[in-house]
């Protein structure tokens, strides 16, 4: 016959007979759990809602006031000092296209651009503008050609023809012969330079009317330079 005891299991039952086990740990034990996790999540919820510098990197410590001050006064001065930079590089950009344009007009060698510097190319250019060119006179012969070409007379028109002609062979024999003594003249003068260029360069600039020629003529007609 087993006997009961309030708070206890009966005797022979369970692993361990003859040492009932107390209701009150197994309760107790439980609710020791319980106040342990609610401890955690109430630790966990209190950090998550401490507020963080919204500037200071996940995982670090909140910098103090007086750095992060100096820190927006740095990122202040850089972009200023960025705009200084633009500004200038402006004013510079504008200051030497002004330079450049006074050099085209003076013809001064220090500002002129890279394909108008040097000696070689200066005599080219002297070398045509000391002469008459049949090419430089093509634009007011092209309006007078084209004014007869559209006259609506037979014999005009033919003549209009003509003088297509007579121009554009004109051009090219004038050019050739000035071509072929410039490479002579430039061979003779500068036999140690580099005149890659030259040639193409001074008749391209015979195409010009002399008074749109950049850099300005800085010779007179008829002076050999």
């Amino acid at each position: 016959m087993t006997t009961g005891v309030a708070g206890s299991f009966p005797t022979g039952l369970g692993s361990n007979p003859g040492h009932p086990l107390p209701l009150g740990f197994v309760f107790r034990s439980r609710a020791t759990k319980e106040e342990k996790a609610a401890v955690a999540d109430k630790a966990q919820l209190t950090d998550s809602k401490q507020p963080r510098d919204p500037q200071a990197p996940k995982g670090r410590p909140t910098p103090k006031r007086s750095e992060a001050q100096s820190q927006r006064r740095s990122v202040a001065n850089t972009s200023l000092t960025r705009k200084d930079a633009a500004k200038r590089q402006r004013e510079e950009r504008r200051s030497a296209l002004e330079r450049q344009r006074q050099a085209l007009a003076g013809g001064d060698e220090r500002y002129l651009p890279a394909r108008d510097k040097g000696p070689v190319r200066k005599f080219a250019r002297d070398s045509i503008d000391a002469r008459f060119n049949v090419a430089e006179f093509f634009l007011p012969m092209a309006v007078v050609i084209l004014v007869l070409s559209l006259v609506q007379v037979g014999a005009l028109q033919s003549i209009a023809l003509l003088l297509w002609l007579v121009v554009i062979v004109l051009i090219v024999l004038d050019s050739i012969v000035t071509g072929f003594r410039l490479k002579k003249r430039l061979a003779e003068r500068f036999p140690d330079q580099n005149r890659k260029g030259a040639v193409a360069y001074a008749l391209m600039r015979s195409l010009q009317m002399r008074r749109l020629r950049l850099p300005k003529p800085q010779v007179k007609r008829g002076e050999r330079p």
